[in-house]
């Protein structure tokens, strides 16, 4: 009794058998899965950045709006100094850190309107063209708040 040897499955369309396929592709599914985790990450640090910024933005609009109503609730005036210097002070406190990267510009507009204006440079998590490109790398807020007189 003689055995043959079982036939390889080959494929209907090429001909190729399943082997033959198995050692040409060997390899492929590292490139694949290098390039998936290369554009995951990527989109996970675009997103980080993007959480980021509207934190960030959201913090620094607060403690401005903080500010200026302080600056106009004061007995003073809005044309005292000293107002605007402790409402700064106490804004970059409330900020921690990040106060130092923010700068204050204090305007009056007349004398029933107290504007501020804040801008901060955010740190990036990404290539530092992406944050410019997607508005991430800066924080221009304008903050405006009536004067309160008593009549």
């Amino acid at each position: 009794m003689t055995s043959r040897p079982t036939p390889r499955p080959t494929s209907r369309r090429s001909g190729i058998s399943f082997d033959d396929r198995r050692a040409d592709e060997r390899g492929v599914g590292v490139v694949g899965a290098i390039g998936g985790v290369t554009v995951f990450f990527a989109l996970l640090l675009v997103s980080v950045q993007l959480l980021f910024n509207l934190y960030a933005t959201t913090v620094v609009t607060a403690v401005a709006f903080d500010a200026a109503r302080v600056v106009a609730g004061d007995d003073a005036g809005t044309a005292a100094e000293g107002g605007r210097a402790v409402a700064e002070v106490s804004a970059r406190r409330l900020l921690g850190r990040y106060g130092r990267r923010v700068t204050f510009d204090w305007q009056q507009s007349d004398d029933d309107t107290v504007v501020l204006r804040v801008r901060a440079d955010n740190p990036t998590l990404v290539v530092r063209s992406w944050a410019g490109s997607l508005g991430f790398d800066h924080i221009d807020r304008t903050v405006r708040v009536r004067v309160e007189r008593v009549r």
